[in-house]
């Protein structure tokens, strides 16, 4: 496993979305089908153009095998801290439960701790369990409630 990770460009979307679109939720979600929709385009265009937010790729042999969506919150409360958000993890269905989506995600939580996040929290739909044991393993646990 020698990823890489680094911003996403747009020309890695295609690979993003057939990423998301690869699980039974995405499937009705994404529509992986080229030429891409404009909207993706246009959220894209979107997160590359705000502050501390970033859509992030993981590379392995040349291929995206990996994707996320990775912001940093900055918040009144708590003294005036930052918060890390972690969205949309994907993982190549191939290499799911070999270590590439712990190793992402530990990464970018190193990366909130390097920008003084005093926490990292995320979201997972209630229907993903498989995920929420992922999140439980990796260090994560279930300490708010979402709405």
């Amino acid at each position: 496993m020698n990823s890489i990770y680094r911003d996403a460009t747009e020309a890695d979307l295609p690979a993003i979305v057939v990423l998301l679109a690869d699980d039974d939720l995405g499937i009705s979600r994404e529509n992986p089908t080229l030429p891409l929709v404009q909207s993706y385009m246009d959220a894209f265009r979107a997160i590359s153009a705000t502050p501390y937010q970033r859509l992030l790729v993981a590379i392995d042999d040349g291929l995206v095998v990996g994707t996320m969506q990775f912001l940093l919150i900055p918040a009144i409360s708590r003294q005036g801290s930052w918060r890390g958000q972690i969205e949309a993890v994907r993982i190549a269905k191939h290499l799911r439960g070999k270590g590439y989506g712990e190793a992402f995600v530990r990464w970018a939580v190193a990366q909130c701790r390097a920008k003084g996040c005093v926490s990292v929290q995320l979201t997972s739909d209630n229907a993903r369990m498989h995920a929420h044991r992922f999140w439980r393993r990796v260090g994560f646990q279930p300490t708010h409630v979402g709405f």
